[in-house]
């Protein structure tokens, strides 16, 4: 993602957004959130081939959102920022809590079993 000072600050948004819209990518950045993960380690965690890992490091790497550093044949992952292990913690809270909302609207929504008739009280 390069960032263009003259766009609107709600468009940069949005960018970065879309570029948080791919699920291995947000996998990618929670494996990151806890420490620094070479790409091998990754691959089982992530669940998709080593091709489509690379191209999804290569986006966020653009979007400065990792960086890598090679070690001989391995290649290390980082955020670039705690920040954004804040943002994902975030989303996770919000999540959360419009997944309980949901589930209380549910339980409201039930209704109640009719009495059983001749039931003594």
């Amino acid at each position: 993602m390069v960032v263009n000072s003259r766009q609107p600050l709600y468009q940069m948004k949005a960018d970065f957004f879309k570029t948080l819209g791919h699920p291995a990518r947000i996998r990618v950045l929670e494996l990151l959130s806890e420490r620094e993960h070479a790409v091998s380690e990754m691959l089982p965690e992530v669940g998709i081939e080593p091709a489509n890992l690379s191209q999804q490091l290569s986006i966020l790497r653009r979007a400065g959102l990792v960086t890598a550093r090679r070690e001989g044949l391995s290649v290390s992952y980082a955020l670039t920022s705690p920040r954004v292990a804040d943002l994902l913690t975030t989303a996770r809270a919000i999540l959360t809590g419009m997944v309980a909302g949901q589930a209380e609207m549910l339980v409201e929504e039930i209704p109640e079993p009719p009495a059983l008739a001749g039931k003594a009280r």
